[in-house]
């Protein structure tokens, strides 16, 4: 798929680059990548790609736009209010990069539905909010031998890995066997959140895709980033692959 003279003004500054080049380009042209979630962690990864030139990029969000989303999912305008989440923000891409196709799934993955959507595409990144559509969209990807990037976000700390078991590494019940019991984790509207962390969350997440799909550098496979923006401290901590994994493992 040869880039057009628009292409190659657009991705300047992809093209430069040694470690992506044309072929990369061309790469993130031909990707498909689904956003679970179009919201906090999923508006700078869908904005950030599309910007990418990533060729489809797919949404999965049942929600629509409320006035407390603003502080922090800027992918979403304050006439969005009321909107589809997934309404929006293919509204909103279209303007970044129109040249991306954007297919919209305006629902709730649930174990009946999670196979066929997530099947659709290369890559997957989970930015939900609750720990059942996690284990879901971890468990649906292992079986797929689709990798996933996963980023998660509370109050001022953020973590982001790259699970792809199909490829040696560890899937997300490796390194989170357990979900955390009720009560335990509270949510963003419990907690609260500084609006800016799901934006350096999500920017890193949407960098890891474009390394993966470029094959360029190191990605977070088989490593797990935390950041603690209160103290602008990251660490970055070794995962392994658990062989008795109820999802991933030998058995």
């Amino acid at each position: 798929m040869a880039l057009s003279d628009d292409d190659l003004d657009r991705y300047a500054r992809h093209i430069v680059l040694r470690e992506i080049g044309g072929p990369g380009q061309a790469r993130l042209r031909r990707a498909r990548v689904l956003s679970i979630g179009a919201g906090g962690l999923g508006a700078p990864v869908l904005m950030y790609l599309a910007a990418a030139g990533v060729g489809t990029l797919g949404i999965v969000d049942d929600d629509t736009v409320d006035l407390s989303n603003l502080q922090r999912q800027v992918i979403h305008a304050t006439g969005a209010i009321g909107m589809p989440k997934t309404e929006s923000a293919a509204a909103t891409l279209a303007g970044v990069n129109p040249g991306v196709e954007v297919v919209r799934h305006t629902l709730r993955l649930t174990p009946g539905n999670a196979a066929p959507i997530i099947g659709g595409y290369d890559l997957v990144c989970d930015g939900s909010d609750n720990f059942d559509t996690r284990y879901l969209v971890n468990a649906t990807c292992a079986a797929a031998g689709i990798p996933l990037v996963a980023g998660a976000i509370g109050q001022w700390d953020g973590q982001v890995s790259l699970y792809d078991p199909a490829r040696g590494t560890p899937c997300y019940a490796c390194v989170f066997p357990e979900r955390p019991a009720d009560g335990l984790v509270p949510n963003c509207a419990e907690a609260g959140v500084v609006g800016a962390l799901p934006g350096v969350i999500g920017s890193l997440m949407a960098m890891e895709v474009i390394k993966h799909v470029c094959g360029a550098g190191e990605t977070l496979a088989g490593r797990l980033l935390m950041y603690d923006a209160l103290s602008a401290e990251t660490r970055t901590l070794r995962v392994r692959r658990d062989t008795g994994c109820g999802v991933c493992g030998d058995g």
